[in-house]
């Protein structure tokens, strides 16, 4: 017999949640996330709020992609646009070039000839990654797929060839930081 309080979903005020000004100060996981032309403001939404829910240090918005505030952009993040750093660069090549320049390992979010397999990449605990994610029809522009250190696929098995930005932000941030956890 089960106890009616054991699967009793938690009030937000039981949560324990960080305040904005805590989640600022605290340690963030050593990622920074590269938007790359995205063109859905609920996408760029729900990646700030999956971005907040695992500590990613920031969010580099690039070309097309709209930045905060924006209430369209709200309505997915519900307030982690407010928490998660954030820098906007017109050209993606020229905030990979930053990233590079500040010591940023960078992988591409893409399936090309040589990536590797979400389930195959470990993240060496002393380097720091850019992910670079991309527009949701293109994908990532190739010049910019030339210039990462590493391509990472994520398996699929269906009869679709990609999976929504968005999800595909939340699949690999978790893998990657679920590597972090269990270490």
């Amino acid at each position: 017999m089960h106890n009616e309080l054991e699967h009793k979903k938690l009030l937000i005020d039981e949560m324990g949640r960080k305040t904005v000004e805590e989640y600022k100060a605290a340690q963030k996981t050593p990622i920074v996330v590269v938007l790359d032309n995205i063109r859905s403001l609920n996408n760029v939404g729900s990646i700030f709020r999956t971005c907040d829910g695992m500590l990613i240090e920031k969010i580099v918005l690039a070309g097309i992609t709209s930045t905060p505030p924006n209430n369209e952009i709200h309505k997915t993040a519900l307030g982690a646009e407010l928490s998660v750093d954030w820098e906007y660069f017109d050209d993606t090549h020229e905030a990979l070039a930053r990233l590079r320049g500040q010591g940023y390992t960078l992988c591409c979010i893409e399936q090309t000839h040589n990536s590797i397999m979400l389930n195959d990449f470990r993240i060496d605990d002393d380097k720091k990654y850019a992910l670079v994610l991309g527009n949701e029809v293109k994908g990532v522009q190739q010049s910019v797929v030339d210039m990462c250190d590493c391509c990472i696929e994520i398996p699929q098995f269906g009869i679709k060839h990609s999976f929504n930005v968005a999800v595909t932000a939340g699949i690999v941030l978790w893998e990657l930081f679920s590597q972090r956890l269990k270490k």
